[in-house]
């Protein structure tokens, strides 16, 4: 989770929503990335996106053995994504901020871990008290 923390906070010195994701494979870092919607001007780039993006093309394979970390819970796309290619596990550093489709996630065999990371919290609370706008467009309001 220390790694998605790392780029959570890049993505906020950058000017862009402090959120950040890991993609680990038999216990190595594989793919990293955040949010950069901003930054790139994207519809798409959430963490977990870039994150993927950044990780290439895979086996079936290795995302049946990735866990995906990420410092907010993950949105109906990201979700998706992780469906789509079978991740079987996600860490989640929070949900108190925003919760994606968690329920659902389960129910399709995925195991969530929601650590409730004081840092994660504190990141979010701060941004959107800071920037309520942004926060708003990233999540669809």
């Amino acid at each position: 989770m220390q790694a998605a923390i790392e780029e959570a906070r890049q993505g906020l010195a950058e000017g862009g929503i402090p959120i950040g994701s890991v993609l680990v494979i038999d216990g190595r870092i594989v793919g990293r990335g955040h949010n950069r919607r901003v930054q790139k001007g994207s519809a798409i780039l959430h963490a977990e996106m870039d994150c993927l993006e950044n990780a290439g093309r895979l086996k079936a394979s290795d995302y049946r053995r990735a866990v995906l970390y990420t410092t907010l819970s993950p949105c109906d796309m990201c979700s998706g994504t992780a469906l789509l290619y079978k991740i079987p596990k996600i860490v989640i550093g929070e949900n108190r901020s925003f919760r994606g489709p968690e329920d659902y996630l389960r129910s399709r065999g995925v195991e969530l871990i929601v650590l409730d990371d004081p840092t994660c919290i504190r990141m979010m609370e701060e941004f959107i008290a800071k920037k309520p706008e942004l926060w708003n467009e990233d999540i669809g309001e």
